[in-house]
């Protein structure tokens, strides 16, 4: 045999072999699924994945990765969901003619709770930016409306 077609085929072929472990291991097959669920912005589906597949090998750095990223991303949609709730709430003591005192306490607290909790995000490289700015966007609104509450 030809020794300048051996090196190519035995390199085709533990590419192949590394290839189908990767497949058929059911570890990287959870955490192939994990990223896909995390770039389709299920964060808490892709967390159960990812976790699932950390689990059954402590070595794959894709679940490891997978995992935190959907925390970091898991944060952000807290954050935000946590942002629309108050938000409304805010917007129903505004609709009052007038904020008593009561109302303006609870206000300022809503928001400094709202803007430590924002300090305490840390997005990643990966991390959605539409989640990133919305986050931004009601820190805003929370600084605007505590300056508000001050004066």
């Amino acid at each position: 045999m030809n020794y300048k077609y051996l090196f190519p085929f035995v390199a085709f072929a533990l590419l192949l072999a590394m290839a189908l472990y990767f497949f058929f291991n059911p570890s990287y097959e959870k955490s192939l699924r994990a990223k896909y669920y995390y770039e389709l912005g299920d964060y808490r589906e892709a967390l159960k994945l990812s976790k699932e597949a950390f689990s059954q090998n402590v070595y794959n750095r894709m679940a490891s990765t997978v995992m935190a990223q959907s925390l970091t991303s898991l944060k952000y949609v807290e954050y935000i969901e946590d942002a629309k709730k108050y938000k409304k709430e805010l917007d129903a003591i505004a609709a009052h003619e007038v904020i008593s005192k009561g109302d303006r306490a609870k206000i300022r607290l809503i928001c400094e709770i709202m803007l430590s909790s924002y300090k305490k995000l840390a997005p990643s490289v990966v991390t959605d930016t539409n989640l990133v700015e919305d986050a931004a966007k009601y820190h805003r609104e929370f600084e605007k409306l505590l300056e508000k509450v001050h004066q």
